[in-house]
């Protein structure tokens, strides 16, 4: 293993390469303290936002308020940022559109000074709520996402991979059967190798 500046990630990380034995980078895993992200090349995967501990298998809620305050409460838990500006961030994303993006899922994001690297959060609702989406359906399934402000490529980046993953509706109906952090977690890292095959 050796240590390494990020090539194409934006802010102070570091990273250490995990060498197969012909010399070949095989990973690039980020040092856990400035969030968690697995490069290989410049694709964002989807587990390099979440760990089997961001996933909420049964989160009960009755609105999208309290949806948004449960999931702030969560994120500043795994990021140690406070929870009121976490909150804060996802409440005026909310105020410029909505972020239930239709077909039962959410996808609230914000950018937040003080993080030093992207983090997701996913919930799987136990009773699907309003949300103020684009097709009026209730939401069932929200994938969180926190980005630092210097984030730019990288947050967008997260943004296309989870619209892209979340589109899938075999996936979808996979994770609304789905009962355990570990099975949504493995559903979420199949799905995303299933995709880049």
């Amino acid at each position: 293993m050796r240590e390494s500046d990020s090539p194409g990630f934006s802010g102070p990380f570091r990273l250490i390469s995990v060498r197969s034995p012909d010399g070949r980078v095989r990973a690039d895993k980020e040092d856990p303290g400035a969030g968690i992200r697995v490069a290989r090349g410049n694709r964002m995967e989807i587990n390099n936002l979440i760990t089997p501990d961001s996933i909420l298998p049964a989160l009960r809620v009755s609105s999208k308020k309290q949806a948004l305050q449960e999931l702030a409460k969560r994120a500043a838990e795994l990021t140690e940022q406070h929870e009121r500006a976490i909150f804060d961030v996802l409440l005026e994303r909310e105020r410029l559109g909505t972020t239930g993006v239709g077909n039962g899922i959410a996808i609230p994001h914000g950018k937040l000074p003080t993080l030093t690297g992207l983090h997701g959060l996913f919930a799987r609702l136990v009773e699907p709520i309003d949300f103020d989406s684009i097709d009026d359906q209730p939401v069932d399934l929200i994938f969180l996402l926190l980005a630092p402000e210097s984030a730019g490529a990288d947050h967008l980046k997260a943004l296309a991979r989870v619209s892209r993953l979340l589109r899938d509706r075999a996936t979808c109906e996979k994770l609304r059967g789905a009962n355990s952090a570990e099975a949504l977690y493995t559903l979420l890292s199949q799905s995303q190798a299933t995709q880049a095959a």
